[in-house]
């Protein structure tokens, strides 16, 4: 089962004579020691550069870890919705292809472009809008953070957008973006309140998200299958907001703001008596734990990618979905 990851305690920065790149906006001190209370200074969370080689590091520990099925290899890479997903995956590989993963394709990742927000505090993040050669032409938007400057750049959220969906973010005269605060009221939905509200609307429907395939579409498919012949299947949706899973928010040219979020979703098949569960393919197999007689439950992490306007409704643009724990009874 997946867990809520804890706030990670920031730290406070020291540095003598030499500082880090983010810091060298700061005057030294006449005794040329300085102190950075990574807690209140407003910096650029990262240089263009640093977030490159983020990214480029990422890549290659994510193709080392799905080329081996073996997780350990991009832990730390990955955090939050990301490595929940992720990591199932490679734990249902690895059961299923125990030499490694017979259809490995190494994953480029290309044109890549950086929107990092200028902030106060940690966790400090930027955003990488990326091509990829997998996902057809959706652009790749992940979500890199980290706790403190000697800490490794972790991916944690991947969601894909189509192509032109993506909007313009504002940004000062030196292209730093903003950070949209999880308790901000000057969007339609506060950051922190979106994926409480997501799920909300996914069992009882409403008007707070505009209509399209990972709103009221999903909420139709769900309801077809929720009833078949000798086959009921229950959901039940959970926000996910502690920690590694908290909201990050970037403010758009139009005063809105793009939020990643993520959620938690369970559904249970039971078969009618007499009848039996379909039996799932191998990867469900891999990741259930229990025999299948009567019911099978599935948990799944999911990351989205919203659309929050100043008013109106909410435009939920992206969303990948993972399974990461099944229980047979």
């Amino acid at each position: 089962m997946s867990q809520d990851r804890g706030p990670r305690r920031p730290r406070r920065l020291e540095k003598c004579a030499l500082i880090s790149a983010s810091a060298t906006a700061l005057s030294l001190a006449a005794s040329g020691c300085v102190v950075v209370h990574g807690e209140r200074e407003v910096l650029p969370s990262a240089t263009r550069a640093e977030a490159a080689k983020a990214l480029e590091q990422f890549t290659t520990a994510y193709n080392a870890a799905d080329k081996a099925y073996d997780a350990s290899l991009d832990a730390d890479h990955t955090t939050g919705a990301l490595a929940a997903i992720d990591s199932a995956r490679l734990k249902a590989g690895a059961v299923n292809h125990p030499d490694g993963n017979p259809a490995h394709e190494p994953l480029e990742l290309t044109d890549a472009k950086f929107t990092i927000p200028k902030k106060a505090g940690w966790p400090r993040w930027f955003v990488a809008d990326t091509k990829a050669n997998k996902g057809g032409t959706a652009r790749w938007l992940l979500v890199f953070t980290r706790d403190g400057l000697a800490e490794t750049w972790e991916a944690a959220y991947l969601t894909l957008v189509a192509p032109g969906k993506v909007p313009e973010f504002k940004t000062d005269r030196d292209g730093w973006a903003e950070a949209v605060p999880a308790n901000s009221t000057d969007v339609s939905v506060p950051p922190a309140d979106l994926s409480k509200d997501y799920t909300t609307y996914l069992r009882g429907g409403g008007k707070t998200f505009a209509d399209g395939v990972h709103t009221s579409s999903w909420r139709a498919l769900r309801e077809k299958r929720s009833i078949r012949p000798g086959l009921v299947t229950q959901y039940i949706d959970e926000p996910l907001t502690n920690g590694d899973y908290a909201p990050l928010a970037l403010r758009t040219k139009d005063g809105g703001a793009l939020v990643f979020f993520t959620t938690r979703h369970f559904e249970k098949q039971t078969a009618a008596r007499g009848a039996s569960v379909p039996t799932p393919n191998k990867a469900v197999l891999a990741l259930t734990d229990g025999e299948i007689k009567q019911s099978l439950t599935m948990e799944f992490v999911s990351n989205e990618v919203a659309l929050d306007p100043a008013e109106g409704q909410l435009s939920v643009l992206g969303r990948v979905q993972g399974l990461t724990s099944g229980k047979g009874e």
